[in-house]
């Protein structure tokens, strides 16, 4: 159940960076394809993450240290745009349009992310 809650919140938050970030689209013919497209793409989002992230922390370790934890900023967009790299090879209408639409996005993303984590009760819970 927590892995549904949590590709909801992503797909959320990635709806919302693409409603204030201009070159973060998200195409379709009608709404439910666009949600559905935002879903999937925040399932490859949460593998992508899953799988590099820590890869990356651990060998730019000292980059995390140098820049007080700022690379992290460049890590979540570089992310983020891998994301949409993959989206569109799974033939999904999503398209973040460069690095600078990519770092805003992923800040979007983490904050509306962390704050629908807060408000959403029982998300952190194990399932028994």
């Amino acid at each position: 159940m927590r892995i549904i809650i949590k590709v909801a919140i992503t797909a959320v938050a990635l709806w919302v960076a693409k409603l204030l970030i201009h070159g973060i689209t998200v195409t379709g013919d009608t709404a439910g394809k666009r949600a559905l497209t935002l879903v999937g793409v925040a399932v490859i989002f949460g593998v992508v993450n899953a799988v590099l992230k820590p890869i990356i922390k651990t060998f730019g370790c000292a980059f995390y240290i140098l820049t007080l934890g700022l690379i992290g900023l460049v890590v979540n967009a570089l992310l983020l745009l891998l994301t949409s790299f993959l989206a569109e090879k799974f033939s999904l209408p999503f398209h973040v349009a460069g690095f600078w639409p990519a770092f805003w996005g992923a800040i979007v993303v983490g904050i509306v992310g962390w704050l629908l984590h807060i408000l959403i009760p029982g998300d952190d819970k194990d399932d028994d």
